[in-house]
């Protein structure tokens, strides 16, 4: 969970990333954030989050990130 706290908090410094659990909802991040996110959960845990795995709920929070990540994990 560390190592995706800090991809965030590269990506938005200014947002608690710990606390926040609207993300998506809130418009903190955006399609293009999305984008670089995707790309640095890959490189960084080594994991192919394909286009169903893209929706709101897997991104607004950083547990919801962290489940993504899990479950992809798990079925790979």
């Amino acid at each position: 969970m560390d190592q995706l706290l800090e991809i965030l908090s590269n990506l938005h410094p200014d947002v608690d990333f710990e606390m926040e659990d609207r993300l998506i909802d809130d418009a903190i991040l955006d399609s293009l954030d999305i984008v670089d996110l995707i790309t640095a959960i890959s490189d960084e845990f080594d994991v192919t989050i394909t286009a169903k795995d893209i929706m709101p709920e897997n991104f607004n929070s950083a547990e919801a990130m962290y489940d993504l990540i899990q479950r992809i994990r798990d079925e790979e």
